[in-house]
């Protein structure tokens, strides 16, 4: 795949070295559906192929992952179209979306998450899957999946201890609560916190002093720096979806669901 792909969810800018993919989504909080995670998939796909400059097309040195429109991120998965998934059917989501934020934390190329707003389930999942987190001052952060009847299923249960340590995982994802950006970098999730004006801009700044290096060292040198980190990664994930997917058909799962849906408190039972 050597031609740009043109996306409906997504916005990929190529420019001088540099790949941003804005979540775009600005209507529902840049939410995660289907559609909107195989396009990311292509576009991860495109960005792949261009780390060495295949073909005597432009190497792409650094990317960076952000939301479009100033209040998110992404707000998390599209509940509305999980909500009626069966066990088998949310295994297969999880076991999807797992595959995409691990194919973003294999990319060659460093990866800056840039988030501009709301980061909350699946979108607190994305960024951790980066190398790294940038924030804007409104930005807020969350694994809030809990309160729908479900657990985190994009890695969230894996990732975010190896960010904060697990005592304070536990107490995020047992919690569901959500965070502001200064909480964040107090706990390590995030590295620096800038005015949302200034985002942008910061991320590129980062991303062109990668630029400067080789590329075949940085990717060498993130593919070592990852092996050590994550050497079991692949069969925690494999045991977090099956978690993930036990919980959809329970009488809490729907009642959840249907809450965020009907805009009211939800009544879990525990079965």
């Amino acid at each position: 795949m050597s031609e740009k792909p043109n996306f409906e969810n997504l916005l990929l800018d190529v420019k001088d070295g540099i790949a941003t993919i804005s979540f775009n989504r600005p209507k529902a909080l840049n939410a995660l559906n289907e559609a909107t995670l195989r396009e990311l998939r292509n576009a991860l796909f495109y960005i792949e192929h261009h780390a060495a400059g295949r073909e005597g097309e432009e190497i792409i040195h650094a990317v960076i992952l952000t939301g479009s429109g100033e209040k998110a991120f992404v707000a998390g998965a599209d509940i509305i179209e999980m909500k009626d998934k069966s066990t088998s059917d949310g295994e297969e989501f999880a076991r999807f979306g797992q595959s995409i934020t691990r194919a973003l934390e294999l990319l060659p190329q460093p990866v800056i998450a840039a988030v501009n707003g709301f980061a909350l389930g699946g979108g607190c999942e994305f960024a951790m899957a980066c190398d790294f987190i940038i924030a804007s001052e409104n930005a807020v952060f969350g694994q809030p999946e809990v309160a729908l009847g479900i657990i985190p299923g994009f890695g969230g249960c894996v990732r975010l201890a190896r960010y904060v340590g697990l005592p304070m995982a536990k107490e995020l994802i047992y919690s569901g609560r959500k965070i502001k950006a200064d909480e964040a970098k107090r706990i390590g999730l995030v590295n620096e916190i800038v005015p949302l004006t200034e985002l942008l801009p910061r991320a590129k700044a980062i991303a062109e002093e990668m630029k400067k290096n080789s590329p075949l060292a940085v990717s060498r040198v993130k593919k070592l720096m990852n092996q050590v980190q994550v050497s079991t990664m692949d069969s925690a994930l494999r045991e977090e979806a099956l978690l993930f997917a036990s919980l959809f058909g329970s009488y809490d799962q729907k009642e959840g669901m249907s809450a965020f849906a009907e805009k009211r408190k939800a009544n879990f039972r525990g079965e």
